[in-house]
């Protein structure tokens, strides 16, 4: 399974989501941008997307919630050292209670991975962010940052709205 990733306006990317009713495409906002992403077998309706292998997932992406992407820069040499670290994550936070989805993204066309994390609501993460938090650095307890990360990993939070 591949992930596409595109931004542009949310008016533009929800005309991009609703031509498709078949494919799953769910358009998010936050106070600087819009994103949409597409998972799927085949090839994106995308003009220039960012390309992913979805290497975990669990849980479905509602049409609703809050998004919280985790943005991790990878060496092309420390990918194996850091998707073996990621790997029973899903399965560390799937029950995680307001939790709807969580993907790992490997990155096709970059260097920088994506934790993906779907949630009912800002709250259920705000609830939950210490557990999530520390699943993601336990995973890298004992390892030396600064040879696994091209640059600081940063997070980006969206919300998606059934409108």
């Amino acid at each position: 399974m591949n992930a596409y990733i595109t931004t542009g306006t949310f008016e533009y990317l929800k005309g991009i989501e609703m031509s498709y009713p078949a494919e799953s495409m769910v358009t998010m906002v936050n106070e600087d941008s819009a994103l949409l992403i597409h998972e799927t077998t085949k090839p994106s309706h995308f003009k220039e997307p960012s390309k992913y292998e979805v290497l975990a997932s669990s849980g479905l992406i509602e049409k609703k919630g809050y998004v919280v992407i985790y943005n991790i820069p990878v060496p092309e040499e420390s990918r194996p050292l850091f998707e073996y670290r990621l790997k029973d994550l899903p399965n560390l936070i799937e029950k995680e209670m307001g939790l709807n989805a969580i993907r790992i993204f490997r990155p096709l066309s970059s260097n920088t991975y994506i934790i993906l994390t779907a949630w009912e609501s800002a709250l259920t993460f705000e609830n939950s962010k210490t557990l999530l938090d520390s699943s993601i650095k336990k995973s890298y307890e004992n390892v030396n940052y600064s040879n696994i990360f091209t640059s600081a990993p940063y997070v980006s939070k969206y919300t998606i709205s059934a409108e």
